[in-house]
């Protein structure tokens, strides 16, 4: 079957919708109290030890080191694309307690719900050569060039993240983090297969 690369209207439609999925599902997180994976997680866990260095100054610079690994391993168009949904997601971020606002969540539910439409926002991205940046770009990187399945990869790291939160939040709320991230991953060992996208 004939592959064809997606046109400059479908990229920012799917950069537009992954952004928009994952914004949502970190305001979900955020209102049960809990933490996520990948450079987020780790701008989150600095800035409470810190007493409040702002959020997105840290994931800015905490991320400069993947966006030189996405320009070199995985080319100019990739971390473009990075580049752009960081900045949408900061918009989001700006503007979602305003058109957002939730007073109450289930945090089971917000774990589960909460990880699981934060992977297909995630998995829309990589779908269109893009990510948020942080261990995403390594992810994706190792599964297109070693075949190393990149929600394996995004598992492996967001558990760490948050395990390395237990300083930082009670054990109940690191457990259903925990929980967040496997449902993150499992959405991406799922759906996103080595060369099942190729020549996107």
């Amino acid at each position: 079957m004939t592959q064809h690369r997606h046109t400059a209207l479908e990229d920012i439609h799917a950069l537009l919708i992954g952004s928009s999925f994952i914004a949502v599902g970190l305001t979900l997180l955020k209102a049960a109290g809990l933490v996520t994976g990948g450079v987020a997680g780790v701008a989150l866990i600095i800035s409470y030890l810190s007493g409040g260095w702002p959020v997105g100054v840290v994931f800015f610079v905490l991320n400069l080191p993947f966006y030189v690994l996405a320009q070199r391993t995985l080319g100019w168009t990739f971390t473009f694309k990075t580049l752009a949904t960081n900045l949408l997601l900061a918009g989001l971020a700006w503007g979602m307690p305003y058109w957002l606002k939730v007073s109450h969540v289930d945090p089971i539910f917000s774990a589960v719900f909460g990880g699981t439409i934060i992977g297909m926002g995630i998995l829309a991205l990589a779908r269109h050569r893009s990510s948020v940046g942080g261990v995403g770009v390594l992810a994706l990187y190792l599964q297109e060039r070693r075949g190393i399945s990149a929600g394996k990869v995004q598992m492996a790291a967001d558990c760490l993240v948050v395990a390395a939160a237990f300083f930082t939040i009670p054990f109940d709320k690191l457990l259903l983090s925990i929980a967040s991230a496997v449902a993150l991953s499992a959405v991406i060992i799922a759906n996103h297969k080595p060369g099942r996208y190729a020549g996107y």
